[in-house]
């Protein structure tokens, strides 16, 4: 069955943003989880995305109120927001701590406040909470116009967990819940009066990606009185030269790929940007990469929004900055303080830990939902000399914050070309340019067409490299791309760069409809001789490991067109595993039990917490960079689960190994990949595992971690062994993950 996937299209939902357009394929965190809500005078209702991640098909269904809130109950669902951010949010006691203090500080009497993007209502009880206080009065009068919170919120789950959370600790009638967008209130008509203070946590790594300036801007215009109280205060953004040879490989693949000595060209002379990362800021843990960065200059300051007066759509800036080391500016990475209050006492900070400042009061604490962002600077990036001057010219919009890099001498910026452009993740560039990964796919390709003369290729994922790669070296062979992703513009891209890669496109089609299986038509009565992919699949690259099995799924839907002697490229997945040490991430992702007084137990199992959840309920296996979950250590050897076996039909799988621990320590869990085994020799094997750092890895927490291996210092023997199973099922995708320690 497919998989339900809420979808929230507002600006106040804490969801990850989605950065294709609705016309490519979703994208997971489909994870990212959008809903989107209508309402009425009788009813609300949400849009939900039925998504099967092994087709890529996807439709939208109407959930009605009442069946919402039987959903969120119901275990069947569970859990419906656990690759939201919500839970890490809650699990940041730096942030909670830092809103505590500065709403206690702020709400002082009986008045009225506005919580915009209120979420499970913490910054609503609060502000709830420090107006009793402040109250001389024997009871909070909350039922008038003062002492009044007004919780703002669009994604109708969140507001069915809001209104559990605020039963669960009296708060009920104390806050007014909205299941609206802010700039859906109106006063006279939801409110009475306009809000005296505002609350509000609508932020990203970015800043501004989750609608921060027009919230703002309506709520001034329409919804605060003149000269309001605000938490936070003021944010403030800030940023840093740096030279990385690992921040270059995510962007310029056209002086990466130089190096490769394959004769491909993805990305050819004087068509530069016709593959390229999107221009915007990248959210990323830099403290992982601490060690590769140098510094080329002092941190600087870019811009200040304040919350406490209406904000200006667009502003742009030069700033000067000193050049303190000779390199390459290949990339600024920026971060953002939060002044919570008017005072300037308390502050939040997203800096990264080698900053020491007096403000960056998280330093140290690891969190997921906010990280670091980089901006790369475009093509090998620009040198400068000590104490060299640098022009950095800021730009931000409503959303986002723009940079351009300039010394005295004008340079190109940007990708302003009218050639056709394909746009893929830095993670998908970096592949592109890895020098070893190619070789591994020419070499696995070239040992296929040693066998195969004039043979029918279909690639059957969104690989462009692939397609290169086989019109490259075989110049009678016949290919068709079925890009389920790319479509149209995988075949523009193919067109323009066929002739920098000596091929003719007779050879090559792009088929023009998604099919989901294709006849002997489509592939001109021939039968086809091999079939490859990566596996690859375009805007996808946020999904678990296993849901790039769609490429077996594929393959089954073609098994009428395959010749009896087909060769299938890879020949078969390996689900690879691996026990870890993950603290930082399992902190990230507990259970959540008192948050600064207030009981959040009621929305663990909904969030996807581990730790003690109710039998039989376990949490779920997640997609996470592990090189980027802070503190990581391996306790085993890698070993294999299970196997899946493309030369024949997809069909359910089992697997269950031994695991022997090899270093003491804690298991919080273990993380979980596919190596994808190129050749029926097993010669050639492309990993993602976790020192691949361009793929992501599922993660399965354990509900509490374990002591593990032999402790020799303490001479005592803790767990040395335990069995993992796991069990996939090709009807939904879905992978089951168990363990029992022994």
């Amino acid at each position: 069955m497919a998989s339900l996937i809420p979808t929230t299209l507002s600006l106040h939902s804490r969801l990850t943003r989605l950065t294709l357009t609705l016309t490519q394929a979703p994208r997971p965190l489909l994870h990212f989880k959008a809903t989107r809500a209508m309402s009425s005078e009788s009813t609300q209702r949400a849009f939900q995305l039925r998504l099967d991640p092994l087709t890529g098909n996807s439709e939208w269904i109407v959930i009605e109120e009442q069946e919402q809130e039987e959903q969120i109950s119901n275990n069947s669902q569970k859990p419906l927001l656990a690759t939201t951010s919500y839970l890490d949010m809650l699990n940041d006691s730096p942030r909670n701590k830092a809103f505590r203090q500065a709403i206690d500080k702020t709400v002082t009497q009986p008045c009225h406040v506005i919580d915009i993007g209120a979420g499970t209502g913490l910054l609503s009880m609060m502000a709830a909470r420090a107006m009793c206080n402040g109250d001389s009065s024997t009871t909070c009068r909350s039922s008038s116009t003062e002492g009044m919170v007004t919780a703002c919120e669009s994604y109708l789950p969140m507001v069915k967990l809001m209104r559990k959370v605020a039963r669960l600790n009296g708060m009920e009638r104390k806050i007014k819940v909205f299941n609206k967008r802010s700039d859906e209130l109106q006063v006279g008509v939801d409110i009475p009066s306009r809000a005296d203070i505002l609350v509000s946590e609508i932020l990203d790594s970015e800043l501004l990606g989750e609608g921060l300036i027009p919230s703002l801007q309506h709520a001034h215009d329409k919804l605060l009185v003149e000269n309001p109280q605000t938490v936070p205060y003021r944010a403030t953004t800030y940023g840093q030269l740096v030279e990385s040879k690992f921040l270059w490989k995510l962007h310029d693949l056209h002086n990466n790929e130089a190096d490769t000595g394959d004769g491909i060209h993805l990305v050819p002379s004087g068509l530069d940007s016709i593959l390229h990362v999107k221009s915007q800021q990248y959210a990323m843990h830099c403290d992982a990469i601490k060690e590769e960065i140098k510094l080329l200059s002092e941190p600087f300051k870019i811009f200040e929004f304040d919350f406490w007066k209406r904000p200006d759509s667009h502003r742009e800036i030069e700033l000067h900055i000193k050049a303190t080391n000779d390199g390459r500016v290949n990339a600024v990475v920026s971060w953002w303080i939060l002044q919570l209050d008017s005072e300037g006492t308390i502050f939040y900070s997203t800096a990264p830990g080698w900053i020491s400042s007096a403000m960056n009061t998280s330093a140290g604490h690891w969190c997921d939902h906010w990280k670091q962002c980089v901006w790369f600077v475009p093509g090998k990036g620009m040198s400068v000399s000590k104490d060299e001057e640098v022009y950095l010219h800021a730009v931000h919009t409503e959303t986002s914050i723009l940079y351009n890099l300039k010394t005295d001498v004008p340079r190109k910026s940007g990708f302003d070309t009218g050639d056709p452009q394909l746009i893929l993740s830095p993670e998908r560039i970096a592949i592109y340019g890895d020098r070893e990964w190619r070789q591994s796919m020419f070499q696995a390709l070239r040992n296929a067409f040693q066998e195969r003369v004039n043979s029918l290729c279909i690639v059957a994922d969104d690989s462009v490299f692939l397609t290169l790669l086989v019109a490259h070296l075989s110049k009678t062979s016949h290919v068709i791309s079925l890009f389920p992703g790319l479509r149209d513009k995988g075949a523009q891209y193919l067109q323009a760069v066929a002739d920098a890669n000596g091929f003719s496109m007779d050879h090559v089609e792009v088929l023009e409809k998604r099919k989901t299986c294709l006849t002997m038509h489509d592939t001109h009565q021939k039968k086809v001789d091999l079939l490859i992919g990566e596996p690859f699949y375009y805007g996808n690259e946020g999904m678990l490991p296993w849901q790039n099995l769609r490429f077996w799924k594929e393959r089954t839907l073609l098994d009428s067109v395959l010749s009896k002697d087909v060769l299938v490229m890879p020949c078969k997945g390996l689900l690879k595993a691996c026990a870890m040490s993950l603290p930082d991430l399992w902190k990230s992702r507990r259970c959540l039990s008192n948050i600064e007084g207030f009981d959040h137990s009621v929305v663990n199992t909904t969030l996807g917490a581990c730790g003690e959840l109710p039998a039989p309920e376990e949490g779920p296996c997640l997609p996470f960079y592990i090189w980027q979950c802070g503190e990581i250590k391996e306790l085993s050897q890698i070993f294999t689960v299970m196997e899946f076996d493309f030369s024949k039909p997809i069909k359910p799988c089992y697997g269950k190994a031994q695991v022997e621990f090899t270093e003491p320590g804690i298991c919080h869990g273990f993380a979980l990949w596919i190596d994808w085994v190129m050749d029926s020799d097993n010669s050639i094997v492309l990993s993602t595992g976790p020192d691949k750092r361009y793929w992501k890895q599922g993660v399965k927490l354990l509900a509490n971690p374990v002591a593990v291996g032999i402790h020799e210092s303490r001479m005592t023997v803790e767990h040395i062994s335990t069995v993992i199973e796991a069990s996939f099922d090709p009807s939904d995708g879905e992978l089951i993950i168990r363990n029992n320690f022994i």
